[in-house]
């Protein structure tokens, strides 16, 4: 999904949340849980929300804003969803909590064996009667927004005083009521050195996972731009991570979201011999990325690559079933599918591993480049270096990643 680097599955070879979800997985057995054109979905189902969070990706408003899904089209969406055997929904928003057509879609989501569905929250309305429900509805997992444990940078970045104290209320209603819950991070150079704090207060708290999400230069983190984590902040973080997750022997799970050149690193320094890397790169492949194993469906109907790539449109829901969508004949998605082959960059063009990367961030290559298909910034690899020092060429990584070679 999104381009999610399991760090302590990597580390332990254990998972909580996502062992639940999509079965055991590890280094030797990677997941199988989503295919190409049978990924999660990550659906926005609306615009409101009772936050005004500065990093926002869908620049979301205090009321739903026109053009929005009614019920009866998210209900005939969602009834097409199961028939094509998605296997996992997650309800975001905006604020999902904020729109009344939540409770619609979740009835109908907790009436179907498939897909599974989870909720994607700021958690600031989750009282014990919402989280009740929710157990009552089967909602797999609850991740919850935390981007610092100091209460006033919190508040900040959300944009609301008391915002803080609220989500922790949701997590702990939501833990209380027996849901898997996790808290979501934003990193940037603002608080990405305080992440360990993040990790501790989960533990503290009962929390099972804790995603790490990179921040990227969409909707109103565009303006964002000098707040992007340093090279040498993301190496000393996936070091940090790779000594927690050993210490809490995987508890609560640690991802990193939008950030698969970390994952190599990780990689890298796990690594005992040639064929530990390797491996460790099938891992990572196996999770997929934009348009490869995850899309996004607007609260308008549009669907997206992601949630993180709102200038490419790929279908419309309202005049399309998602089988047209998710077709090899979809000449929208196809550059997804391969984004490999479309990356220019100079870096990225030449990198052994773009077959498990992806390039990044499209959004954060833009903003810097010029270019969608230029370098992402944020990479600190030397990937020339890494190869070498395992005798790998992209040739070798290609062989271990299931269906790069889809047609098209």
């Amino acid at each position: 999904m999104n381009a999610v680097i399991p760090v302590s599955v990597m580390v332990t070879g254990k998972g909580t949340v996502s062992s639940r979800i999509k079965g055991h997985y590890s280094r030797k057995r990677p997941s199988k849980f989503t295919e190409i054109f049978r990924p999660v979905i990550f659906w926005n189902i609306t615009y409101k929300c009772n936050l005004r969070c500065s990093h926002c990706y869908i620049d979301a408003t205090l009321s739903e804003k026109p053009g929005e899904l009614n019920e009866e089209e998210l209900l005939r969406i969602a009834d097409d969803i199961v028939k094509h055997g998605i296997p996992l929904v997650v309800v975001t928003g905006g604020e999902p909590l904020a729109s009344k057509k939540f409770w619609v879609l979740a009835e109908y989501l907790s009436s179907t064996k498939k897909p599974k569905w989870s909720l994607s929250t700021n958690g600031t309305l989750i009282d014990e009667d919402v989280a009740t429900k929710l157990a009552t509805l089967g909602v797999s997992y609850v991740g919850v927004s935390l981007d610092s444990v100091n209460p006033l940078e919190h508040d900040r970045f959300r944009g609301v005083r008391g915002a803080f104290e609220a989500a922790i209320r949701g997590i702990r209603e939501s833990l209380a009521a027996g849901l898997d819950t996790g808290i979501r991070m934003t990193l940037t150079k603002t608080n990405i050195d305080g992440a360990h704090e993040i990790l501790k207060m989960a533990r503290d708290l009962g929390v099972q996972r804790v995603s790490l999400y990179l921040l990227d230069s969409i909707g109103r983190a565009s303006n964002m731009l000098t707040e992007f984590p340093t090279h040498e902040q993301m190496k000393n973080l996936a070091d940090k991570l790779i000594k927690e997750s050993k210490t809490m022997e995987g508890e609560p799970e640690v991802l990193i979201v939008r950030g698969n050149f970390i994952g190599i690193y990780v990689a890298d320094k796990l690594s005992r011999s040639r064929e530990d890397f390797l491996e460790y790169l099938r891992m990572i492949g196996s999770q997929g990325d934009c348009g490869r194993k995850t899309l996004s469906i607007y609260p308008d109907g549009r669907v997206k690559p992601c949630q993180f790539l709102e200038q490419y449109t790929i279908g419309n829901l309202k005049t399309q079933k998602i089988s047209d969508i998710l077709s090899p004949r979809n000449k929208l998605l196809a550059p997804f599918l391969k984004v490999y082959e479309m990356l220019g960059g100079k870096k990225c063009s030449n990198c052994p591993f773009k077959i498990v990367c992806g390039g990044g961030s499209r959004n954060r290559a833009y903003i810097a480049t010029g270019d969608f298909w230029g370098d992402d910034p944020l990479c600190f690899l030397n990937p020339l270096e890494i190869a070498n020092k395992w005798n790998i060429d992209e040739e070798d990584v290609a062989s271990v990643v299931d269906n790069h070679d889809i047609e098209v």
